[in-house]
């Protein structure tokens, strides 16, 4: 897996927000210098007697996920919780974690922590995000180089090379996001198998990014 080094910082941003308001934190972080976004639904839960009274504690969200360099990435999380004024009850959460390594949209990256000597852990999670209908290629792909199987999610994307419109309006392709936990030896190898697979770096094709994983609970050797 042939990743660059040359000292930047990446971070993961993670915004859950209410249904329907995953495209506005989106076109904030691009004018932010965020080049686009992950979108997927989830299902949050509140603790109020009326909506409680009228069986509607299951409030559907939406989780965004971005990457971006560490200064920017501070920057647009700083823009977007003005904007979205997440200080206020029941407007969403947000937070960014250190992504170890990433590949996809024309460029690699490899965390400096591994060239410093750092421990390395057992286990890492590999986020393939690509278009619906190849998520099994990456399954495949995956399982040829190691991989023990792998959870595939739904969502939409827009990124730079994403988004088109109709009648003036933006339409979001639908993406798949394929998770998978493996172990750090063999996370090089998976790595470059799916990116080799499905050209990753070629441009609107997916991005890879690495999470370290620190505990584990069900895995099977």
């Amino acid at each position: 897996m042939k990743l660059s080094s040359d000292g930047k910082e990446f971070e993961l941003i993670c915004f859950v927000v209410n249904f329907g308001v995953g495209s506005k934190v989106i076109k904030l972080a691009k004018q932010c210098g965020i080049s686009g976004g992950t979108i997927f639904l989830g299902r949050g839960t509140v603790n109020h007697p009326i909506l409680k009274f009228l069986d509607l504690t299951d409030i559907r969200k939406e989780i965004v996920l971005m990457l971006g360099e560490k200064s920017t990435a501070e920057y647009a999380l700083k823009v977007i919780n003005e904007k979205l004024a997440l200080h206020k009850p029941n407007h969403g959460i947000a937070f960014t974690t250190t992504v170890r390594g990433f590949v996809g949209r024309h460029f690699s990256f490899r965390s400096e922590q591994e060239s410093r000597g750092a421990e390395i852990p057992m286990y890492h999670a590999i986020y393939t995000v690509v278009d619906r209908g190849k998520a099994e290629e990456v399954i495949e792909a995956a399982t040829k180089a190691g991989s023990r199987g792998g959870t595939i999610i739904n969502a939409r994307g827009s990124g730079i090379h994403e988004t088109h419109t109709l009648f003036s309006m933006a339409i979001e392709p639908e993406k798949e996001i394929v998770m998978i936990l493996a172990e750090s030896q063999t996370t090089e190898a998976i790595v470059t198998a799916i990116r080799n697979e499905l050209h990753i770096e070629q441009p609107g094709n997916g991005i890879i990014f690495v999470l370290d994983v620190t505990q584990t609970y069900g895995l099977r050797q």
